[in-house]
């Protein structure tokens, strides 16, 4: 079955990534499709046969710029020619999903989320009235475009019940369900029998708005416990000026380093409302517990006092008071880390293979 991939742009390296290097393992001769492809900050990417991208690579800035290009990335997606392959899987949280097939092709959308910026988060992305006034027009053509898109696959996947629920909602579909691939084996610890606590709380993501690390910050600085944050990113400095000093920031690990400081910690800080999280994952494949906002792919990834606790207000008062009554829940490492082998990559590959056998009959 000749298959290709397509991705919306290939310049960063997180979660999404992670997926299509998984795919490439079942498909090690598909060509990866995507907007744009920069070369140096994707370096993942040079284990595909062939990195292809659109007519916007032409443009100076795009590689790195491409919010500037909205209107123009669905031009960019639809100009692809897949005539000549018999599966073609999108991964996407924007517009990749917005190919053009042939009724021979089999088109699978693995969706990480419905567009954020037109549908679930427009309000974040758009709080100031004047951009919001100003962008009206591209937003209600990038609507109308996103919707009809949508009904392009044959198939739509999401990575979480939550994502699920958006995409019925924004684009009244049902879809599949199949979680992303974490790798378990870098962060589970063979001897966790054995292993100590430390005395911290551990934060790991990037630090962007949506993410809600200030929430951390602000709650720890109040509680006075030692909180460590991993991670780099646009807020950096403004969440390092506002922690007191019992809040550590140690930047950008090594997967090695990283399964050490989740097998320490006390439990994992998770404060955002994510499309998955891989970080919870993580955590829990360490044997480590996540306090999490009870919101997201943390329903799906996060067992209430078996492998974290939930808090259901996200501000400083509902995590201070989860965090305070955290020492009065026991956690069994064992059944931590067996939670976590349920997101395996090896189950990933598993049920995308079941997928396509299924439809393709």
């Amino acid at each position: 079955m000749k298959t290709a991939i397509v991705y919306d742009r290939v310049n960063k390296w997180g979660g999404a990534e992670r997926v299509l290097l998984a795919l490439h393992e079942i498909y090690p001769d598909a060509p990866l499709y995507a907007a744009v492809y920069d070369s140096d900050k994707a370096t993942w990417a040079k284990v595909f046969p062939k990195v292809i991208p659109s007519f916007l690579q032409k443009i100076p800035f795009a590689k790195s710029r491409h919010e500037f290009l909205g209107t123009f990335t669905p031009i960019a997606f639809e100009n692809f020619d897949f005539s000549s392959y018999d599966l073609v899987i999108s991964v996407t949280s924007e517009a990749a999903k917005g190919i053009i097939t042939k009724p021979q092709t089999l088109h699978i959308c693995y969706c990480l989320t419905p567009t954020r910026y037109l549908w679930s988060a427009y309000s974040l992305y758009f709080k100031n009235p004047i951009l919001r006034f100003i962008s009206r027009p591209a937003i209600y053509y990038l609507r109308h475009w996103d919707k009809l898109a949508a009904q392009r696959p044959d198939v739509m996947v999401a990575i979480s019940s939550a994502v699920q629920k958006r995409i019925k909602r924004y684009y009244g579909r049902d879809s599949k369900l199949i979680y992303p691939p974490v790798d378990i084996k870098k962060f589970q610890n063979p001897n966790f029998k054995f292993q100590k606590r430390g005395n911290f709380f551990l934060c790991v993501s990037r630090l962007i708005p949506y993410k809600r690390v200030d929430l951390a910050v602000e709650a720890f600085n109040e509680l006075s416990l030692p909180l460590l944050i991993v991670g780099k990113g646009s807020e950096e400095g403004k969440l390092k000026r506002m922690a007191k000093s019992n809040i550590i920031f140690v930047g950008e690990l090594t997967d090695e380093k990283l399964a050490d400081y989740y097998s320490k910690c006390l439990a994992l800080i998770f404060p955002q409302e994510e499309d998955f999280g891989l970080t919870a994952v993580e955590a829990q494949a360490a044997g480590t517990p996540v306090v999490a906002y009870k919101k997201g792919g943390a329903l799906d990834t996060v067992i209430d006092r078996k492998t974290g606790v939930f808090f259901t207000k996200q501000n400083k008062e509902g995590l201070i008071e989860i965090v305070k009554k955290f020492k009065e829940h026991s956690f069994d490492r064992k059944v931590i880390m067996d939670n976590a082998n349920k997101f395996s990559k090896e189950n990933f590959k598993s049920e995308f293979l079941k997928l396509i056998k299924d439809v393709a009959r």
